[in-house]
């Protein structure tokens, strides 16, 4: 009998048309299906050639995750599908705003910690702060952890390969 293979978690960047209804047509594929989205971001990248980048943090075993990527590139506004995970080097980035209230005590330790942990301060109010954090989504966990906020906002996982992967680079002609 074989053993069970272990989920991991990958990241997955889709090239889109910037259109109505894309995004929608993305998550319903996941939400169909049963599998999670840990993260999701999506933006325009290229308004000269209408498409967006959709950046999908998710887990499942390899089989799962090779399901994602075969029926993602079979939806119709989809360009290109790219799994960082399983591609190679890639830097992945998230940002986060965290309100820490609190008496003159408290709000100087967070201040403390937010030096330390290169936390940017954003807004002070007597009794409160707001921080904005950038970093690994494991970074942004341990600041959360060590300043115990009253109110995080996330702004989910963006990520890029690194050295010569270009996603979309047939679509814009640039060498990949």
């Amino acid at each position: 009998m074989k053993a069970q293979e272990e989920e991991r978690r990958h990241t997955i960047c889709v090239l889109v048309d910037n259109e109505p209804g894309v995004l929608a047509r993305v998550i319903g594929l996941f939400s169909g299906r049963g599998y999670n989205i840990d993260s999701l971001t999506v933006a325009e990248v290229d308004p000269r050639h209408k498409l967006s980048r959709i950046n999908i943090v998710t887990s499942g075993t390899t089989f799962v995750i090779e399901q994602i990527k075969a029926l993602l590139a079979k939806l119709v506004p989809v360009h290109e599908v790219q799994d960082l995970t399983v591609e190679g080097p890639h830097v992945a980035r998230e940002l986060a705003l965290v309100k820490v209230l609190g008496d003159r005590e408290r709000l100087v330790q967070a201040l403390r910690i937010a030096d330390f942990m290169h936390a940017r301060l954003v807004d002070s109010t007597p009794g409160g702060l707001v921080f904005e954090v950038t970093g690994s989504s494991e970074e942004i966990d341990a600041f959360i952890d060590l300043v115990e906020p009253v109110e995080v906002s996330r702004a989910g996982v963006v990520a890029i390969g690194r050295g010569h992967s270009i996603l979309g680079a047939r679509e814009t002609g640039e060498d990949g």
